[in-house]
């Protein structure tokens, strides 16, 4: 703020030297015509007045009332953009009153949430009827809620001395989601989903809600309970209750959010990524996901519709930061309640070692199913450590970079 002070100061004083300068040249036009006389000296004078005035009047040439309205492209104004794309802006200006306006300058800022600030600078010339558009594109955004602030439109007269400025009020704001890879399948996942290789987990996940979903036959040991007395009278013979059965099984994406893991931002926005990228695998495929997320701030998704739930855990991932402090293990220990055994535990983190195989050992022993995603620096670092996740009976897998994320949930390029 310093460094800005002593130019708000001189500016005042530049504008006073040109008004100086202007009511100087007048009274020496007028002095001349008036002790000297003749047509050379009355034309002097009368071109220095109509400059005058014309300089004077440029005040009023309406950009201090500009009016405008902007403009992003349909689809990044109602649904939003991935992370790393641009966004197209138009701006429209017009500008009241009828004095010559040779050009606008407009200067428009974009602003992050968490302080990040773009600013775009361009110019316009107004038609007949004082209304002009300008189109700029944004450089390609990383993930977050984005606002427009303030746009300042300013012009200067022909001779470029004084300088005329106004402001337009466009409140647009937007929004940039992860950046997600399409994964067509996972195997692993959809063995686990019909319970291959996983029957005594199969076992304890599958449970029927009270919600009844239909009418079948009755079958030999049905309780008493379950017979469905109005369908069994129309019929003629024993029909029992049909009730929904819960998802088979939970399964729940854990975010790592220590600081202290990640080495540096793109690591972090990787895993933001590779979780809207499971998200978006759950809703194609109809599969519950939760979200289990933990910084200065505790987010619990419980796994409920995919239409839905997805929509609520993606809108939290837009914003969410690697500001937690509390380890793994401790975290699961805080919330083993939410937990039911069956569960599916997916660990998307850049850790690995001690940690996270207290983290797994614990889920195992209570019965649930542990996965990790390693954020993996280096590809011979990823397959060692996915290895010895087998060897141990746990699911894991490996990514650099999140194309690799399909491949990798596929078994191709598990190491």
């Amino acid at each position: 703020m310093n460094a800005r002070a002593p130019a708000s100061v001189r500016q005042p004083d530049r504008s006073s030297y040109k008004i100086l300068v202007m009511f100087s040249c007048f009274a020496a036009s007028l002095m001349f015509v008036l002790f000297q006389g003749g047509k050379l000296a009355l034309m002097v004078f009368v071109i220095v007045l109509v400059l005058n005035i014309y300089l004077v009047l440029g005040r009023w040439s309406g950009i201090r009332r500009v009016k405008g309205q902007r403009l992003l492209g349909p689809e990044q104004a109602e649904e939003g953009i991935e992370a790393g794309n641009p966004v197209k802006v138009k701006l429209k200006v017009q500008i009241p009153g009828f004095w010559p306006v040779p050009y606008v300058l407009v200067r428009d800022r974009l602003l992050h949430k968490n302080g990040i600030e773009y600013d775009f600078e361009a110019s316009l010339i107004p038609d007949w009827s004082r209304k002009g558009e300008l189109e700029y594109i944004t450089p390609p955004l990383r993930r977050g809620f984005y606002k427009f602030g303030q746009a300042a439109c300013s012009t200067k007269d022909v001779f470029g001395l004084f300088e005329h400025t106004g402001t337009l009020e466009l409140p647009v704001s937007f929004k940039v989601y992860p950046q997600t890879a399409r994964i067509k399948e996972w195997k692993q996942l959809q063995q686990l989903m019909k319970g291959a290789n996983h029957h005594a987990v199969t076992t304890r996940a599958t449970r029927e809600t009270t919600q009844i979903n239909g009418v079948r036959e009755y079958s030999y040991g049905d309780r008493l309970s379950r017979i469905h007395w109005n369908a069994t009278a129309r019929t003629g013979t024993l029909k029992s209750k049909e009730f929904e059965k819960e998802s088979l099984p939970k399964t729940i994406v854990f975010l790592d959010r220590q600081t202290k893991s990640y080495r540096n931002a793109d690591q972090f926005e990787l895993a933001v990524s590779v979780a809207a990228s499971l998200f978006q695998y759950g809703k194609n495929r109809e599969i519950n996901l939760g979200l289990l997320s933990v910084g200065t701030d505790s987010v619990y998704f419980e796994p409920k519709s995919f239409q839905n739930g997805t929509k609520n855990m993606v809108h939290h991932l837009i914003e969410v930061s690697a500001d937690g402090q509390y380890p793994m293990l401790r975290i699961l220990e805080d919330r083993v309640r939410l937990f039911d055994p069956g569960t599916c535990m997916i660990i998307i983190s850049p850790e690995k070692g001690d940690g996270i195989l207290k983290a797994m050992g614990w889920l195992q022993q209570r019965q649930m199913v542990p996965c990790h995603i390693w954020l993996s620096p280096q590809a011979d670092e990823g397959a060692e450590w996915c290895r010895q996740l087998r060897t141990m009976g746990y699911m894991g897998y490996a990514v650099r970079t999140l194309d690799e994320l399909p491949m990798a949930l596929r078994g191709v390029s598990n190491g």
